[in-house]
């Protein structure tokens, strides 16, 4: 069987990664757009049999995950990829749970939200990351906007990443805070006061 582009080693390459991919819990819109060269939060191959596959969006490879950081000029490290990925996956799941439990609010409107498209902004702040970063608080080290397809109707998510407090125990853990909430429009201003005033 050929080997798909995104798979192969990258021209340099010293090491063999793993081409393994695992399917995610984050449920694949129909109607769907492609992440492109992005690797965050998972690339969809429709060369993939199954309707689990099918219906779920698939994490990248160690394999594409070292080749979509290569072409956007970054230096990564080929022996951290078996850390990398996992914890890549770990915080996209983490994403899609914070996003569903701001879609509990529409629930009578639409009970299965699917992942629609998703695009990395990291050189783009946010309003409110601009706003806390010009009273002292620290900048996020990336962001990410999914669009969710809430029963046909596309609705945004922005997500600020921050680097959390480090585990005096456990220092080289990574650590992370994830500023997940809908995008400003006339409808989730009242999400967003329903949840402050209300809670979850």
């Amino acid at each position: 069987m050929p080997v798909v582009p995104e798979q192969r080693a990258f021209d340099g390459q010293q090491n063999t990664l793993s081409t393994a991919r695992i399917v995610s819990t984050i449920p694949r819109a129909a109607r769907y757009q492609s992440a492109g060269d992005s690797a965050c939060p998972a690339l969809h191959d429709d060369n993939d049999k199954g309707k689990e596959k099918k219906d779920m969006w698939i994490y990248p490879s160690e394999q594409m995950f070292f080749n979509a950081m290569k072409r956007k000029k970054w230096d990564p490290k080929e022996p951290d990829m078996k850390y990398v990925v996992p914890i890549h996956n770990a915080v996209n799941e983490m994403c899609w749970s914070q996003i569903l439990d701001w879609e509990k609010t529409h629930r009578a409107e639409c009970g299965a939200p699917k992942l629609l498209k998703f695009e990395g902004r990291a050189h783009d702040l946010s309003p409110r990351a601009r706003f806390f970063s010009l009273i002292g608080y620290q900048k996020p080290f990336d962001r990410h906007d999914w669009t969710v397809d809430r029963c046909g109707k596309p609705v945004r998510y922005v997500i600020d990443f921050y680097e959390g407090k480090r585990d005096v125990r456990n220092p080289q853990a990574p650590s992370f805070y994830l500023d997940v909430r809908p995008a400003l429009t006339l409808e989730s201003s009242l999400d967003r006061m329903r949840r402050f005033f209300f809670g979850r």
